[in-house]
């Protein structure tokens, strides 16, 4: 009897082993023991324990640092990007998505298959078009087309057969999914992207990991490992940016005072959980102004005095819900009606149809209000005259005032009429004892219209405006016009001459008695002699009616 109950302990015995020896799937997929997460939470759907057994022959496991990683893929090792819209608002879905980094310059063609680009060069040799893994030539020669052996690899590490979707012979990876003790396994190309409702998962950092396998003969063999950290909280995830006219940087969280500053609140949402709640925005600026309460996730506010507040943000998002029977309705929260002084958040007692989930999200931030620029504007634009010598250039001055703070330096961008291909940059320090308004002087490089951007800043602030310039062309026939005129002013003046010189000749050279003396012909003949050359000067040929004048000339 006792031998009897020996032989069937054996047996048990015997029957155990294979199972102990078999590869779990966390075995494979994490480098920790197996995960309890099983027994104290529900199943993902979709998603299987690790506990299950994993088909090694099929499915080949190396450890890190074993020489045949080296030869899993041609040319180099593959890399696989996983990444993850975390953080994930618990409830709503979080989605994985895996990218397949292949070395060198290879892609995926049409057909599944592994190519080289057109004229990729790798390591050795230029290899247009050739392939690198050709999965179509491997299915052509029966590789489980119409083999019997079919059912035995087109299947999944745990046995389960590939899903014969449209077009899943071209889908040559598997992806392993592993995470929270459970595993996803799913047919893909070069990319994969699996998504899981957090309900039932832990809050806190989770991690999750990927193993990537490839079709390799009659069997698939490992060519990446991948892992990477999710988080999945009960807050709702949110960003706050913070903008305002003429502030210079406002990642620093300074803003200048009198200037209204817009604060937009941006949930982070990616599976749109929060599509159908009510949200409402509760805003603290922290300058004793009250509470002010919206649904829109915009605000503006402005701060009056300068100093450094701390402002508070909490948002509300009421999630609809199906009630259970035992619970009674939860009361329903509405924003006040009140002014911005309200000092508390106020709930409705009005029951509701439905039950709802109430998700908070905080934001705090401490902001530091200063003096700044506020205004600037161009209030007038003239032209400098400048000297003929000089009519490349064209310079306009242009009548600046502000309001705020003194500036300390100016800037100017000229541009072409749209204002958006920049032609010219200049920027000078300004004296900040003169203040405004300051007269601006810029060159322009020829007639036409430009766009002016004119802006002044100071440490922490920038003021900016714009206008639309025209500069006026020179007349280049002007030179040519003086010109012209000097030469009619001369001849004018010579006309004038000639005509004083001819009434004085007709004056002295009325007739005379001979009865003279040689005093007063010396004179006469002195003065004709100067009158004929003067003549014969402005106006040379013979002008006389009577020649014998001029003999009557050279006789006396």
């Amino acid at each position: 009897m006792e031998c009897r109950y020996c032989f069937l302990g054996l047996l048990l015995l015997a029957a155990r082993l294979p199972l102990d020896a078999a590869k779990r799937f966390h075995d494979v997929l994490s480098n920790e023991g197996p995960s309890a997460y099983m027994r104290g939470h529900n199943q993902l759907n979709g998603w299987s324990s690790d506990e299950n057994d994993w088909n090694e022959k099929l499915y080949p496991v190396w450890k890190r640092g074993d020489s045949r990683w080296k030869n899993c893929w041609k040319g180099s090792h593959v890399q696989a990007a996983l990444t993850s819209d975390s953080p994930a608002l618990v409830g709503s879905n979080i989605t994985f998505a895996v990218n397949l980094v292949f070395p060198g310059c290879p892609k995926e063609d049409a057909d599944g298959n592994i190519v080289y680009e057109k004229n990729c060069r790798n390591d050795t040799s230029l290899s247009p078009d050739s392939y690198i893994y050709n999965w179509t030539a491997w299915t052509e020669d029966g590789y489980g087309e119409n083999g019997s052996s079919q059912s035995h690899y087109n299947v999944f590490p745990d046995g389960k057969p590939f899903p014969h979707h449209p077009g899943w012979r071209k889908w040559n990876f598997v992806y392993i999914f592993h995470t929270l003790g459970q595993y996803f396994q799913k047919l893909g190309r070069c990319s994969a992207r699996v998504s899981i409702n957090t309900a039932n998962v832990t809050l806190g950092p989770q991690l999750v990991e990927v193993t990537v396998y490839r079709k390799h003969g009659w069997r698939y063999v490992p060519i990446a490992k991948v892992k990477d950290v999710y988080v999945v909280t009960d807050q709702i995830p949110l960003f706050v940016t913070m903008s305002q006219k003429n502030d210079r940087n406002s990642s620093d969280e300074t803003f200048l005072k009198d200037l209204p500053i817009t604060f937009d609140v941006l949930i982070h949402d990616p599976s749109h959980f929060l599509n159908e709640s009510a949200i409402y925005y509760k805003w603290n600026f922290g300058d004793n102004t009250g509470l002010f309460v919206s649904n829109n996730h915009i605000s503006n506010h402005t701060y009056v005095l300068n100093g450094t507040f701390s402002l508070n943000l909490t948002v509300q998002a009421a999630v609809p819900g199906p009630c259970s029977p035992s619970s009674p309705s939860p009361p329903k929260p509405t924003p006040s009606s009140e002014p911005a002084g309200v000092k508390s958040w106020e709930l409705s007692e009005v029951p509701d149809e439905s039950c709802q989930i109430y998700r908070y999200g905080y934001f705090k931030a401490t902001v530091t209000i200063v003096e700044g620029i506020l205004e600037v504007d161009i209030i007038q634009v003239t032209g400098v005259p400048l000297p003929i010598a000089q009519p490349e250039n064209s310079l306009m001055d242009f009548v600046v005032t502000c309001q705020g703070t003194i500036p300390t330096e100016v800037c100017t961008i000229i541009s072409d009429p749209t204002c958006q291909l920049a032609q010219n940059v200049v920027c000078d320090p300004l004296d900040v004892d003169k203040g405004c308004p300051l007269t601006v002087r810029r060159a322009f490089s020829g007639p036409g219209t430009y766009c002016v951007k004119l802006s002044l800043h100071d440490e922490t602030s920038l003021a900016l405006t714009s206008t639309l310039v025209s500069v006026p062309g020179r007349d280049p026939a002007s030179p040519l016009r003086m010109a012209n005129g000097a030469l009619v002013s001369v001849g004018c003046l010579m006309i004038f001459v000639t005509v004083i010189a001819l009434l004085m000749y007709k004056k002295y050279k009325e007739y005379k008695p001979i009865g003279n003396s040689a005093k007063t012909q010396v004179r006469g003949k002195s003065l004709d002699v100067f009158l004929s050359r003067a003549k014969s000067t402005f106006f040379p040929g013979n002008q006389e009616k009577d020649p014998l004048l001029k003999n009557r000339l050279g006789i006396v």
